[in-house]
């Protein structure tokens, strides 16, 4: 497995990490036996770096990998988590909580659901408007100093809101979602993170699925999948967003790879200092993944690449209008 640096003061971590989320629920039920068994297998690949976030499935998630962890060495693998999402008994959103005192008792939830005494990179999962961002990070660097955290992230933030945190302590990463359809941050965001020394971990590397070359034209989403509140997934949409993916699968057969694989090369192709996180909810998506890796991108590839799928060329949002003015990049 190669390894990446998340920035100038981050950990060392797989060039790939494993987005859990879609293991609660997300998109529709999953097997709780293989999503262990699915995180075992990204353990035995050799990935490293396991993203969750405490309000997933309010608080099922981090309960699920702990249970697939348990047993493993705590320095084999690096726990990224997110919090401040507020939700209701019936799985509604409610806003954000990044209080300095809230910080500490979600740290604290997380700590025990996942039956660990750190977190190696704690983050808000969104800014929130009523706190500002350094009394947030100070809450989170007292918890660093304590020995309950290692390193600071961000998540879903401006290039302003990066520099006002990393002023206050050390950035590690930014999380935001970057795909061949989602390039918002290439404008400000990634040049901030570059001059700054920062990381990124991307998520949406398919699409939510999108882009994976298995989605098709006249799908139901299901009760239950988020993606049956995405624009991008609705109709009118879906349709044209489809097209560019076949598009890519042109470019992916004579690359002889899958659509999948090849929207993480060209991820993990931008940069270093990137790294792809990949939401497989069982070992078959996972082995389908792994190989991205490997795939060398000639500036031929990339070119014809950008040729199938243009920048800004997907249609709708990538979140419901109700999600989109809590972004600090749009689409």
């Amino acid at each position: 497995m190669q390894t990446r640096v998340l920035g100038s003061t981050g950990p060392a971590v797989s060039a790939l990490g494993l987005g859990a989320m879609g293991m609660s629920g997300a998109y529709g039920p999953a097997d709780r036996a293989e999503s262990v068994a699915t995180v075992h297998a990204t353990l035995d690949a050799g990935v490293t770096l396991f993203d969750t976030g405490d309000f997933y499935a309010m608080g099922h998630n981090e309960l699920l990998l702990a249970e697939a962890l348990r047993g493993r060495n705590r320095d084999s693998y690096q726990l990224s988590v997110k919090f401040g999402m507020l939700r209701g008994p019936g799985g509604g959103f409610g806003g954000h909580d990044n209080r300095p005192e809230a910080v500490r008792t979600f740290l604290a939830y997380s700590l025990t659901r996942l039956g660990t005494d750190h977190i190696d990179i704690y983050r808000p999962a969104r800014l929130d408007p009523a706190v500002p961002i350094e009394d947030t990070v100070g809450a989170i660097q007292e918890m660093i100093d304590a020995g309950y955290v290692r390193h600071l992230g961000l998540s879903e933030v401006d290039a302003a809101t990066i520099r006002r945190a990393h002023a206050v302590h050390p950035v590690a990463d930014l999380q935001i979602e970057y795909s061949l359809l989602s390039r918002a941050v290439e404008a400000e965001v990634l040049p901030t993170l570059r001059e700054l020394g920062i990381g990124l971990t991307a998520y949406g590397v398919l699409g939510r699925g999108l882009i994976s070359g298995h989605w098709s034209a006249g799908r139901a989403a299901g009760p239950g999948n988020a993606r049956g509140l995405s624009p991008r997934f609705a109709d009118g949409n879906v349709a044209h967003n489809l097209a560019l993916v076949e598009a890519l699968r042109r470019v992916a057969g004579a690359a002889g790879c899958t659509v999948a694989q090849l929207a993480i090369a060209w991820v993990a192709a931008q940069g270093a200092d990137i790294v792809p996180l990949v939401g497989a909810r069982t070992r078959e998506r996972l082995a389908e993944a792994l190989p991205a890796l490997r795939l060398h991108l000639t500036a031929e590839d990339l070119a014809e690449i950008e040729r199938a799928v243009p920048p800004g060329a997907a249609r709708g949002d990538r979140y419901p209008a109700a999600f989109m003015s809590g972004l600090g990049v749009g689409n």
